[in-house]
């Protein structure tokens, strides 16, 4: 049977937001200006096993004004960052292209799960209709959202689930993101070899999940020997970091001893760094991020680079804006069944390398004039998304 749940009586919040927030743009944020028509974005999926799931009943308190509805989104996290930069884009682009929305409110910050919990207070406080965010911690920010479904405010929560049973969570599949990265490259040294480990953030739900995506491929393949440990190392998603940790591991000697690399994500940076000290490459595991697929397809400047991009489309945050919406508008979402969390929308990874013809060819498809060059390149998921690349480089949102 469907699962019905019913948000009601919206509380009449006056308390004024105090906080200054940082609207994309600000904050760190990356704002280009779109250079062309081009439209092509990796495909992201929905949930292979829906369950039809009946939004809330918003009809109590929970309707826009005349105007339309206020949104607050909370991203805790990976300022400066491609991904986090674009999905904060893709936020304002769907709030601007929907109509539906007057203002969102955005705070794009670093911080631990303890400041994003007083942030989601302070969205809660400013009296938003709904807030998506991007979860620091699956639990921690559970009793802040409990006060926003007391105050019949909608959470989304984007490329991370959380445990919040009236949190609806929208998110790449990163166990499937990991194994499909993972297999492909234990694959391609034969089953056996050392592999460098490069993890994302420490402590975030979607790096957890892709550690037990690794270590399912590594189960079938036990002749692979991963460095530093088991545990791999922590990139925290910062360049500059990345940058730092493979620089260090190629001095101290350790580069020569290895055989592949799988990186969450933070790729061309490792990339230029084997360049820049004129060594041989190992095959490279990395994620859609236009500077990685680009070196993919380089062949003169990366002579022997050998990698895979795999999907992880930042659009997650414009999906959020859309998912909010739909709930907001009492509309009916389609949940996947076997999720590993509740009111869950699932995403499902694509992977491209640049050794078979069918993936090179993927990878040109991929392309996108005028994105960040750090940027994923999945712009846009079908059937949530309503916004055109243009847009969403643009970065601008209702009232801009």
């Amino acid at each position: 049977m469907p699962r019905t749940r019913t948000w009601s009586g919206r509380l009449a919040l006056t308390l004024v937001l105090a906080l200054l927030v940082a609207a994309c743009g600000g904050g760190g944020a990356s704002t280009t200006t779109a250079g062309s028509e081009s439209t092509e974005a990796p495909p992201a999926t929905e949930a292979e096993t829906p369950d039809t799931t009946a939004a809330p009943d918003t009809t109590s308190g929970g309707e826009a004004t005349g105007e339309g509805f206020r949104i607050g989104y909370s991203n805790g996290g990976g300022v400066g960052n491609g991904f986090r930069e674009e999905q904060v884009c893709t936020a304002q682009a769907e709030a601007l292209a929907s109509g539906q929305v007057t203002e969102l409110i955005t705070i794009h910050r670093n911080t631990d799960a303890a400041g994003q919990l007083s942030d989601i207070r302070d969205l809660i406080a400013a009296g938003v209709d709904a807030i998506v965010f991007n979860p620091n911690d699956p639990e921690a920010l559970n009793p802040a959202l409990e006060e926003a479904a007391a105050a019949g405010i909608v959470t989304v929560s984007v490329d991370a689930y959380v445990t919040h049973e009236g949190t609806y969570n929208l998110y790449n599949n990163q166990v499937q993101y990991a194994y499909l990265g993972a297999k492909w490259l234990f694959e391609q040294l034969g089953g056996e070899g050392v592999v460098y480990y490069m993890r994302g953030l420490a402590g975030h739900p979607a790096d957890s999940d892709r550690h037990i995506g690794f270590q399912q491929a590594l189960e079938e393949y036990p002749n692979i020997e991963v460095v530093p440990s088991i545990d791999g190392v922590h990139t925290g998603w910062d360049p500059a970091t990345t940058t730092q940790l493979i620089n260090d591991f190629i001095a101290s000697g350790q580069y020569e001893g290895i055989d592949g690399i799988w990186t969450s994500g933070m790729d061309s940076q490792v990339v230029d760094a084997i360049a820049d000290a004129g060594l041989d490459f190992v095959p490279i595991v990395g994620a859609d991020l236009g500077a990685f697929v680009q070196q993919l397809l380089d062949e003169e400047n990366y002579p022997g680079l050998v990698g895979a991009a795999v999907t992880n489309t930042a659009a997650v945050g414009g999906a959020g804006v859309n998912l909010a919406l739909k709930l907001l508008n009492g509309e009916t979402v389609e949940t996947a069944e076997d999720a590993s969390q509740p009111n869950t929308v699932l995403l499902d990874p694509v992977l491209a390398d640049n050794v078979s013809d069918e993936g090179l060819a993927t990878l040109e498809s991929w392309l996108v004039d005028g994105l960040d060059p750090l940027w994923p390149l999945g712009l846009q998921i079908e059937g949530w998304t309503t916004y055109t690349p243009e847009q969403a480089i643009a970065c601008q949102g209702p009232g801009a």
